[in-house]
């Protein structure tokens, strides 16, 4: 998702070249450990979450499903409306290319299991990059789940959620499952296909959709009740693709009102989708 890519720089590349992509990504930090006795000047430890401590029946750890959000974390650049990023990753080179995006999967895991976290989420478009058609795109995705697939059972770390990113792309600048071009709604469908397929070898135990674009600006240049309308269908494809494939996970709608639609349709009461 190249919104979210660092800037590239020299000493950026320099830095992931000579790393390689096995290098280790956080030299010095060892796992972060529960420290009840810590005071202000101690950092890298956990003063008040103790994972194995039993609350009401269950740990702490069943209690409190922290994950890490793989978008935020490894593709945020610390940029805003105002300025440039401000975030220079060492493994970065400021690349689209698949060296990059494996580089960066290896120094998540890392840094996933030394935070101790037993979950993590992501966009398809976050993990592996989007090639110059649909089918190299789910080419690169199937390589880089093929890695995450390792890096799983090397490590333990379960997927909470996969999602599709139905956004960034100037595609689906007026929506995704509700745009008025039918060739840009056939798009996502085969791409929240394809995220499904990838959702589901990696264990991941919900599918979300956040329909930031699934909207209007205006009545005045919209159909709300022919966009409605396909945007069910598009949920009632998915759940019977999820059906079809076996897929057991939930799925969660993810309303985030006026982010960026002004209106936006998944922004009500729901029934559950199953």
């Amino acid at each position: 998702m190249s919104s979210f890519a660092p800037a590239s720089s020299k000493k950026a590349k320099k830095r992931a070249a000579a790393d390689g992509v096995d290098g280790e990504f956080f030299p010095g930090i060892q796992k972060i450990e529960y420290r009840p006795d810590a005071g202000p000047e101690d950092v890298l430890c956990f003063k008040h979450y103790n994972a194995s401590e039993i609350v009401y029946g269950k740990s702490m750890e069943e209690w409190l499903r922290f994950s890490v959000c793989f978008w935020h974390t490894f593709r945020g650049t610390g940029a805003d409306p105002f300025g440039f990023p401000t975030l220079h990753r060492p493994w970065e080179d400021g690349s689209d290319s698949m060296e990059n995006a494996k580089r960066r999967l290896k120094a998540a895991f890392e840094f996933f299991t030394k935070l101790g976290v037993k979950y993590w989420t992501f966009h398809d478009r976050d993990i592996a990059p989007e090639g110059n058609d649909l089918a190299e795109t789910n080419r690169n995705l199937d390589e880089v789940v093929d890695l995450a697939v390792k890096l799983q059972d090397e490590t333990g770390m379960k997927l909470l959620w996969g999602t599709c990113n139905l956004f960034a792309n100037p595609r689906y600048m007026n929506g995704a499952a509700t745009n008025p071009d039918a060739h840009i709604v056939a798009h996502a469908a085969a791409q929240v296909k394809k995220g499904l397929e990838v959702t589901k070898r990696l264990g991941g135990q919900n599918f979300v959709f956040w329909g930031g674009r699934e909207g209007y600006h205006t009545i005045l240049n919209t159909d709300v009740l022919a966009e409605l309308s396909h945007m069910a269908s598009f949920f009632k494809m998915a759940v019977a693709h999820k059906k079809k494939i076996g897929f057991t996970g939930q799925f969660l709608l993810e309303p985030k009102p006026k982010e960026p639609t002004k209106h936006q349709y998944d922004y009500g009461q729901w029934e559950p989708l199953t």
